[in-house]
């Protein structure tokens, strides 16, 4: 195997792995998990950030962001009011989501970075100074970072939301 096609050859099992876990999370009743969704809200949070930082040299990427976070808490608020929310006999707080709307992000996600790095193939086996000048960038395109703000403002609204409720829940039965 070319050496420059090992690291997608081992990343990509890691990447499936980790969409069929986030997709089989859209199913069936849930515990409210304070730590990880406070974890996952402010990772999520930073990353933004970040990805922000790549408007200081193109404002279109921001502008791609911007729109994908607003669409993104959109999508969280529905889902959200969509949310069964209900007491296990234990007192556990549990949610039942609804799994269309995560289900569609996570595809909407997955379908953009496979486009991408369909574009991005050709380039793989590509040596020499002749060819790095040409070959675009993974994620310098609005598009892109409009699919990943989209991802990260639903996450990041769905969960803030989710710890939210579970304290108003606590609040009145705990």
């Amino acid at each position: 195997m070319a050496p420059n096609l090992l690291m997608p050859a081992l990343v990509s099992p890691l990447v499936a792995f980790m969409v069929w876990r986030r997709v089989r999370r859209q199913f069936g009743r849930q515990p409210v998990r304070r730590g990880p969704m406070m974890a996952r809200v402010a990772i999520l949070t930073v990353v933004a950030g970040l990805a922000s930082l790549a408007g200081l040299h193109d404002p279109r990427l921001l502008e791609g962001l911007a729109g994908g976070l607003l669409g993104g808490v959109a999508l969280g608020l529905l889902g959200l009011r969509l949310t069964r929310f209900e007491r296990a006999v234990d007192g556990r707080d549990l949610y039942l989501p609804n799994p269309w709307i995560g289900a569609a992000v996570t595809a909407v996600l997955v379908g953009r970075l496979a486009w991408r790095f369909l574009v991005l193939m050709p380039y793989a086996g590509a040596t020499g100074p002749t060819m790095a000048p040409t070959a675009p960038q993974l994620g310098n395109r609005p598009l892109t970072l409009l699919v990943v703000g989209l991802m990260i403002g639903y996450y990041v609204s769905y969960y803030a939301g989710l710890l939210v409720h579970h304290r108003r829940f606590a609040r009145a039965f705990g």
